[in-house]
Formats: C-alpha cells, structure tokens, sequence
C-alpha cells in the first residue's frame, strides 16, 4: 500500500517586505504601499553575489595560470556587472515575448502593447537572460579590450548563483511547479491573493512535483559546486572556455532532466508530447558547450615554424 504523503506548503508572503508610501489615486492607476518580492531580491543578490565571487576569481592570477595579473580585472568585473544587469532584465523579458508570447499568446500584446514592459505580472525567460548576459559579455570585451572567452568564463562560474536564488524566489512565489504526482514530497500550491495578502486554496489544486526546488539543487547548486571544483581544484580558467562550455552543457542537462517533472506552460501548444519550450532552447546550449569544451581541451594551435 502506497501513503500519499503530502508536504505542506510553507505560504511565505511573496513581498519580502513593504515600503509605506502614501496611497495616490492616479484614475486607473494608484501608487501606494509598494511591496518589495522575494523574486526582485533574487535578481539584486544573485548579481551582488556573482559580483562578489567573480571579482575573487579575478583577484587570482594563479587560477589564470598567471603570476602577475589576471587577464580579467576587478575593474572588468565591476563594469560587466552592470551591463550585465541591464542584459538580464531586458533579454529575460524581451526573450520572453519572443519565444512565449507573440508565438502563443499574441492577444496580450494586441490589447496592450505596454504589457511588453509590466514585468512586475511575470513573464521572464532564462534563455532570454543569457542571451542578454552574452551581449553584456561581448560589449564589455569589446569596449576594455579583453578577451570575450575569458570573461564569459568568469560569468558563467558565477551565473549559478542568481539561477538558485531565482528558483527559490519562484518557489516563494507558488509558480512554475511541476507535474501531478504521487511522491512523498509533493505539494498542493495555493494562489496568492495580493488584494486580501494572503494564500488562497480553492480545493481543487493537485499534489504536484515543488520542481523549483528541482531546479535551484541541479540549476543553482550542484552546477555551482561542479563549476568551483572544476576552478578551484582543476584550475579550468587555464583553459579559455572550458568553464563556459560546462556551465552551458550543466544547464541543459539539468533544465532538460526538470522539464520531465515541472508542469509545461499551458500556453504552448505544437510540441510534441516528449519535448517542451525547455528542452527545446536548451539544445543550442548543449551544442556550443560542447564546442567550448572540445575547443579548450583542444588547445591552441602549434605555432609554425617561420
């Protein structure tokens, strides 16, 4: 005999906290009290965090295999990390209306074009952010003159840390849960209720895989963990692109093993049964880390002789 054995969801307010400002009738809209999410915080502290330690990584020539200096600076890192920021945000959301709304849901976008810039209603994509985190890597290698696969290395030993926290927050939130189930550790999530503050369950919901807690220990720790032994204990920055090309083939891998548990996006309709929107985006990470690895295990060229 199977036990269904269900884990209570902790019903955390998603609003970390509230700044009190005075409430304006603005017609259709009012400013008022502005609550400040877990998910925002997860965004400012994974870039403070991976600012932090990729800065240390930069402070060590010898990870490099260098003496002297690294061939990525502090300074470097202080200026990527807020391209980087402006890179997330924007491709996360920009992505997002590419590769999920005007293919699925053009309707929102037909009755209000501003739904483009009302982040604050969900609406990012990982795949979006990265490709906004490459652009921030190639402007900042282009405009400090240094090398792109070096940077991009550096990044991407960082990067886990904003993807964990980012899971967290969407576990806060009671979104982007998996599957029904019947596993021990299932959950049922409620829906929040920002008028009343507080979690709402209508009796219906299902005992459901918490997949974001999936994705923040493959996505966000075991990722980092491997990137850190790899740095730290094998020395990977000594070969460019090696770091780059684990963190992108460590991420698919795990985003696609997840997709099997978390609930797709009911919007998105053509696929077949096996492969959803995850998967799918995930195949060219797979593809150009694999190139990044066989490139930096490779090595540079012989020079030839004059």
């Amino acid at each position: 005999m199977i036990l269904n054995i269900e884990i209570p969801f902790p019903r955390i307010d998603p609003a970390a906290f509230t700044i009190p400002l005075p409430e304006m009738d603005l017609g259709p809209n009012a400013l008022g009290p502005f609550p400040i999410r877990w998910y925002a915080l997860a965004y400012i502290f994974g870039l403070l965090i991976g600012w932090w330690y990729a800065s240390r990584l930069a402070s060590r020539p010898q990870l490099w295999g260098e003496t002297e200096k690294s061939p990525v600076t502090k300074a470097d890192i202080d200026d990527f990390a807020f391209w980087a920021m402006i890179g997330i945000l924007l491709g996360g959301r920009i992505g997002y209306i590419l590769f999920y709304t005007l293919p699925y849901e053009p309707e929102k976008l037909s009755q209000d074009p501003m739904f483009i810039f009302k982040m604050w209603e969900g609406g990012m994509s990982f795949h979006g952010g990265l490709i906004g985190s490459i652009v921030a890597v190639l402007y900042t290698s282009w405009s400090r003159k240094i090398s792109l696969i070096r940077l991009g290395d550096v990044a991407a030993a960082a990067a886990p840390i904003g993807l964990g926290l980012g899971r967290l927050a969407n576990f806060i939130n009671g979104e982007l849960y998996g599957r029904e189930t019947t596993v021990p550790w299932a959950m049922r999530f409620p829906t929040y209720d920002w008028g009343a503050r507080e979690w709402v369950y209508s009796g219906n919901e299902k005992l459901v895989h918490p997949s974001q807690l999936y994705e923040a220990a493959l996505e966000g720790l075991l990722l980092f963990v491997v990137l850190a032994v790899a740095v730290w204990k094998f020395k990977a920055l000594k070969k460019p692109g090696l770091v780059a090309g684990i963190f992108l083939v460590g991420y698919a891998v795990s985003r696609t093993f997840v997709e099997n548990f978390r609930e797709p996006d009911a919007f998105v309709e053509g696929l077949p049964s096996f492969l959803t929107m995850g998967m799918l985006l995930s195949i060219p990470m797979i593809v150009g880390g694999a190139w990044l690895i066989w490139r930096a295990q490779k090595g540079p060229p012989a020079a030839t002789p004059a």
